[in-house]
């Protein structure tokens, strides 16, 4: 298991943390094509090996990880995560991954997107209910096969209309559908808190 770490950021520190302000920004340091200026959905398939780093981001980023790539730095407390679970990172936090200089070949599937993509809609309004977003939160979602293939066509979806000419639904479609990823994953998140709930309880009955 990875523990997901951040230490008080320094003056000192700061200088080691990439600065990410827009989508562009991203994708040009994974050497990726921006389809949208202000959203993107990442196949880290198609990345190349790279050293990670810290990242300071300006962006809403989800990533569901494939494989366990070190030792992950978010927030001040632990952040429990395994392979094949969903992270979430809000704007203007601190992430990463110390690899000292070591090229890895990362492994999953990211969506990014820029704050003023859902301003005045919505899921703009109603963002800071999406609590998995937040340092409180230091658990990372743990997908069931079931949950993971829910989670995959929706990316699915979003990369579709990536690469379908830019219209006037396609602001629309993109945040039902990113409002309806992050719906799932409130659920998938109540579903794993509840199963804990239930096996404490029973680790208590013992």
């Amino acid at each position: 298991m990875v523990n997901f770490v951040l230490p008080i950021i320094t003056e000192c520190d700061m200088n080691d943390i990439i600065k990410i302000n827009t989508v562009t920004e991203y994708n040009n340091m994974l050497g990726q094509e921006t389809l949208h200026p202000l959203v993107s959905i990442i196949d880290f398939a198609k990345v190349k090996p790279f050293a990670f780093q810290k990242i300071q981001i300006n962006l809403y980023a989800i990533f569901l990880k494939e494989i366990k790539c070190g030792n992950i730095a978010y927030g001040i407390k632990n952040y429990d995560y395994e392979e094949g679970t969903l992270i979430f990172i809000s704007p203007g936090q601190v992430y990463g991954v110390d690899s000292k200089g070591e090229k890895r070949q990362p492994a999953g599937n990211a969506i990014v997107f820029h704050p003023d993509f859902i301003h005045g809609t919505p899921l703009g309004k109603n963002i800071k209910d999406y609590t998995f977003f937040t340092y409180e939160v230091n658990e990372a979602l743990h997908l069931s096969t079931r949950e993971r293939e829910v989670i995959n066509d929706t990316f699915g979806k979003i990369r579709y209309e990536l690469g379908h000419p830019i219209d006037s639904h396609s602001k629309t479609l993109i945040v039902s559908y990113i409002e309806l990823f992050l719906n799932y994953s409130k659920r998938f998140y109540e579903r794993q808190f509840n199963t804990r709930s239930h096996v404490n309880k029973d680790v208590l009955t013992r």
